[in-house]
């Protein structure tokens, strides 16, 4: 019988519900490592990496499945633990350390993407607020941090306020950037790897339904994680995309596939867009090991491509061993 890993990051002591989400995952991933024949083990990965070591020389799995999210609370050092196991040479799921290390870098991804010719927002550090157009909106947000971390409704900024704004934020300021605000539809597109290549699963549109005319129709932290809120029972994402879009799908699939290619991922990952009034497409962000809990974009996305969760782990393990 096989053996597989699942290595996941540590939690606080007080963790929320984004935080324990990583726990969920596992054990979805590990009851459908059990349907395919594997024996599972748990072991969690935080800033002693001799530990790790040790427990991977004990266990010698065949696999690792790695659904490490930060480390030590800190989403700039997600890259060390493909890092680790790129060292010791030990098949794991999802993508290598430098691609975790510039696609969790927001301004690096950025940077990346218009280098090479994909159109993302523009964007200003907040010691550069001058730079803002006075009559444009743009999104304060974390240049490190996933899953709408520190996103509400006050994210949104007018330009005209961006020096206000940031001579009153109290928290640590270098932690963020402003992003110009794309006022329209949004769309995910996942990318699933396998022995016959990456695909492209069918792009989900995210809906903001009932919204007032004055909230901002966005995927805030509410919207994600707490359960009572407006936001969370009012965002809903649709695989019902209009025939009349056939070809923006087709511009968003090619892009999704250029930034597998750019960014040398693996495994499993999705683009999110924002599509403009011009009916173009902007990249908001490229996540590496997305979310997998069940219910969640890149599961979803695999339902309705006729995938079960355990033949989409069996694709993400396929890649892994190839």
């Amino acid at each position: 019988m096989k053996t597989a890993l699942v290595l996941i990051n540590t939690v606080s002591e007080n963790p929320g519900k984004d935080e324990l989400d990583v726990l969920d995952q596992a054990t979805a991933v590990e009851k459908a490592l059990h349907e395919l024949g594997y024996k599972t083990h748990r072991e969690y990965f935080g800033l002693n990496l001799e530990h790790t070591k040790n427990a991977l020389r004990r266990i010698r799995p065949d696999v690792v499945f790695n659904l490490v999210e930060a480390v030590a609370g800190k989403g700039n050092l997600v890259h060390l633990a493909p890092s680790l196991l790129e060292s010791l040479e030990v098949p794991f799921t999802g993508s290598g350390a430098l691609a975790m290390l510039l696609t969790t870098d927001k301004l690096r991804t950025k940077k990346l993407l218009s280098a090479n010719g994909l159109a993302s927002p523009d964007w200003f550090l907040p010691h550069e607020s001058a730079k803002a157009e006075k009559d444009r909106q743009y999104i304060f947000k974390p240049v490190w941090e996933d899953g709408s971390a520190d996103i509400t409704d006050s994210s949104i900024i007018a330009g005209k306020d961006a020096g206000r704004f940031v001579s009153a934020f109290r928290g640590d300021i270098g932690k963020y950037f402003f992003e110009a605000f794309i006022s329209g539809r949004e769309f995910n597109l996942s990318v699933i790897g396998g022995k016959e290549g990456p695909r492209v699963l069918p792009p989900a549109e995210m809906q903001y339904l009932d919204f007032p005319p004055h909230k901002p129709r966005i995927l805030n932290f509410a919207s994600k994680w707490e359960e009572d809120s407006f936001e969370y029972s009012h965002t809903v994402r649709t695989f019902d995309i209009p025939e009349t879009d056939r070809g923006l799908v087709s511009e968003m699939i090619q892009i999704s596939r250029r930034c597998w290619d750019l960014f040398e991922m693996g495994g499993y990952i999705r683009v999110d867009f924002r599509v403009d009034e011009h009916n173009r497409p902007w990249i908001l962000e490229v996540n590496a090991n997305p979310c997998i809990t069940p219910g969640a974009g890149f599961p979803a996305a695999c339902e309705y491509a006729g995938l079960s969760y355990t033949k989409m782990i069996e694709k993400i393990l396929n890649d892994a061993m190839i």
